[in-house]
Order: C-alpha cells, then sequence, then structure tokens
C-alpha cells in the first residue's frame, strides 16, 4: 500500500469530515447532473433517455491484494469495470456513486490516494461521482461503484437478440490481464520467501492490462462510425468462455469459437509459455481483460473485416449445434466457462 509518510486517523476526521474532505474534490460537468453530493440524494435529468445502472463491488482479499495493488491504480479500475458494463449495453456512462468500508488501519492519506485514481477515470471518461457512503470496516477495504449511463431505446443492445449464423467478434486482444495477475501473484511470493525485489522487467503491457484497464469506449465510437449495431454484446470480465455461454443462453443459440481466431498479444503469448501455460486457456478463461464481445449479422462483414482493432472469433449456431471450440487441427471440444467465480474464490 503506497501512502505518504503523513499519517492522519480516520477517526480525527469523523465521517462527515471524510465526506466533506472527498467532496471538495469533486465537480460536475455534465447538463445531466443537477444536484450531487450534499443532499439526502443526487438529481439526475435522463433528458428523455432510457437510464442503465449497473453495480460492482471490489472486496480486499477476494478482488484485489493490497501487496501490490497501488491504491490509485485501485480506484481507477473500481471505476473502469462498472464504466466497461455500460458500454456493454451501447449506452454512455454518465454518473457513479463511490461507497466506501474502511478499517482503521487505512490512513486519511490513503483515501486521498484512492480517491486520485477514482477522480482519474471520471475524468478520462466524462462522468460526474455524485454520490456515495462511508463506513467502517472490522477489517480490509471494500469499494463499491454504481454507475449510470443513458442511451435512446432503440440503441441499447442486450445480451440477448443473437441469430443464426451472426459473426462472433471480439476487441483488443486476450490474456493480458491474466497474465499480468500470475506475474504479479510471482514475484510477491518471491519477496515473501527471500525479500527480493520484483523483476518486472518486460511485462510492462500485461501488468497495465491487470492493474489499469481500460474501458472500450473506442469501440462503440468506432461501431457506430461502421453503422454496424451489434446484435447481442457483453464485456468481458469472468473470460471469454464464459461470455461467449452467456450471449448464446441469452438467445437460445449454440457458439462455435475458433482457437487460431483467438487475438494474443506477443507478450501475454510469452508469457503464458513462461509459466507453462497454453496461451488460448489463458484467453479463453483468464478474465479482466474488459473488451467487448458482440456479435453483428453476416451482412455486416465487409464493414468489419480487417479492422485492426476487432477479431472475427467465431459465429452463433441453433441450438442443437451446442457449444464448441474448434482447435487449431479442426477437433471439436466442448465450450465451458472455468473463469472467475467469486463464490468459488472466496470458499462461500
Amino acid at each position: 500500500m503506497s501512502i505518504s509518510t503523513e499519517r492522519t486517523e480516520l477517526a480525527e476526521l469523523g465521517e462527515f469530515g471524510l465526506i466533506q474532505r472527498l467532496s471538495a474534490r469533486i465537480t460536475l460537468d455534465r447538463p445531466s447532473s443537477v444536484k450531487g453530493i450534499g443532499d439526502d440524494a443526487a438529481v439526475i435529468d435522463p433528458a428523455g433517455l432510457h437510464q442503465v445502472v449497473t453495480t460492482d463491488m471490489l472486496v480486499e482479499g477476494v478482488h484485489f491484494d493490497l501487496g501490490y495493488v497501488p491504491l490509485k491504480h485501485l480506484g481507477y479500475k473500481a471505476v473502469v469495470v462498472n464504466l466497461s458494463d455500460v458500454y456493454a449495453m451501447n449506452a454512455t456512462p454518465q454518473h457513479i456513486t463511490v461507497s466506501l468500508a474502511l478499517s482503521n488501519r487505512f490512513p486519511v492519506e490513503a483515501v486521498d490516494e484512492l480517491y486520485e485514481g477514482i477522480l482519474l477515470a471520471c475524468r478520462t471518461y466524462g462522468v460526474d461521482l455524485v454520490g456515495g457512503d462511508t463506513c467502517a470496516s472490522p477489517s480490509g477495504l471494500v469499494i463499491s461503484v454504481t454507475a449510470i449511463g443513458a442511451a435512446n431505446r432503440e440503441e441499447i443492445v442486450y445480451r440477448k437478440g443473437s441469430r443464426v449464423n451472426d459473426l462472433l467478434v471480439v476487441s483488443g486482444d486476450l490474456g493480458g490481464a491474466y497474465m499480468g495477475l500470475q506475474v504479479l501473484e510471482r514475484e510477491k511470493a518471491v519477496f515473501q520467501d527471500t525479500n527480493a525485489q520484483p523483476d518486472l522487467d518486460g511485462h510492462d503491457y500485461i501488468l497495465e492490462r491487470q492493474l489499469k484497464p481500460e474501458a472500450r469506449r473506442d469501440i462503440i465510437q468506432l461501431l457506430k462510425q461502421l453503422d454496424v449495431r451489434p446484435t447481442s454484446m457483453i464485456d468481458i470480465s469472468d473470460g471469454l468462455a464464459s461470455e461467449a455461454l452467456h450471449l448464446a443462453h441469452a438467445s437460445g443459440n449454440g457458439v462455435v469459437i475458433y482457437d487460431e481466431k483467438l487475438p494474443i498479444d506477443p507478450t501475454t503469448y510469452r508469457t503464458a509459455r513462461e509459466f507453462d501455460l497454453d496461451p488460448s486457456t489463458c484467453a479463453l478463461n483468464g478474465g479482466e481483460d474488459y473488451e467487448l464481445l458482440f456479435t453483428v449479422a453476416l451482412s455486416d462483414l465487409e464493414k468489419i473485416k480487417g479492422n485492426p482493432d476487432l477479431s472475427i472469433i467465431g459465429h452463433m449456431t441453433d441450438k442443437e449445434g451446442g457449444h464448441q471450440l474448434v482447435d487449431k487441427q479442426g477437433g471439436l471440444h466442448a465450450l465451458r466457462a472455468q473463469g472467475w467465480d467469486a463464490f468459488l474464490r472466496s470458499g462461500s
């Protein structure tokens, strides 16, 4: 946990003092933000648009490890993972609320650092922080972020909606965040055993994918420029295989993914081999890539074919076709979700 040498106990400020301290740093820039922090509730003017709302909770020891995650990065990521869900609905995020549960091991300066990341994400993506809550925690840190977005009714894209023969498309590349996590966990173990300083050289890309992911706002803008409206869409938080199955189940379809079509960055590929892992397995099941996975009509093929930001990795079939992975030799394998499951990881 990287904080300044100065330490101000939370008890010195109290809950209301902390809220006042944090509120002083917040500005409202969106016309839809009528009232933010300071009343019993925020006031938002949707201006005739449909609103989409999503909430994610990050729990220390389950979703993040402060042994290697800087607080500023954590604050940024906590916001971005919610904005990614809004973009996955083909909507524009406009507002967030942030709630924190803090133990007394966190000084005020640590909360300041966390909020640096939160406010940086707000500025980067043009959203207003309009509310939230703080409370004591018996141990650790819990962050809950709610994101509110808006879109015209006819522009919203759901997980359901794909049709047989629709193309399955993914943005960016896959598996990098997972391999970044493996590097961090390895170096943490080495430090604990030998007190040796972490060796992170050559891993900048995958470390950024894990510690400071970005929501793919650019892909939503790109699709509009290409005049392509996805028939279904989801963001990749729990792993490609898991999300592809979500799309298939929601629409009552089958799905086929081709191993050879999976977009994997060379750094991700090389690092997976260093860990004696199959790069394709990392891409399919790693999670936390926050890329967009979506389906488009076959008639849109010419619009997206060859675009460097998009990869066509498969297609939808009828339900009887099942859920299949085609390996590089043409063999068929059942597509299974083996990515993140918070309840399995927490032992619940």
